[in-house]
């Protein structure tokens, strides 16, 4: 919230009431609330217009489903993996490169033209 803290909000709290003072605070927090009020008013108001605007059509759009924040990077790259050609489609490796004992359904590791296996940098991306 702003780059507040509890105790920084506390400190703006008193010293608004030190500064207010007791005997105006109940005309400011009446202001405050029809303040709320009006906002509310006018955002229910606006949801009001946007529904009729749209129509029926966007009535039972589950707007949830469209929410950016659901989609998992690892989790759509994983299912589109999954979701890839055969195995038996993928390439071979060259004749005379070595066999490797590759786990079950893992992508065949890369190899470079004189038959070695490509070299692994495990702190790329």
């Amino acid at each position: 919230m702003l780059g507040i803290n509890g105790g920084e909000l506390v400190v703006i709290i008193v010293l608004a009431l030190v500064l207010i003072g007791p005997e105006r605070m109940p005309r400011y927090a009446a202001q405050l609330g029809a303040l709320v009020r009006q906002g509310r008013g006018m955002l229910q108001d606006a949801k009001t217009r946007v529904d009729d605007e749209l129509g029926e059509d966007f009535r039972d759009v589950d707007w949830s489903k469209l929410d950016p924040r659901q989609y998992d990077p690892r989790r759509i790259v994983k299912e589109a993996l999954l979701d890839d050609e055969p195995s038996a489609r993928r390439p071979s490796a060259p004749s005379g490169a070595p066999a490797t004992s590759a786990p079950a359904g893992a992508p065949p590791a890369p190899v470079v033209p004189d038959g070695r296996p490509a070299p692994f940098d495990d702190e790329a991306t």
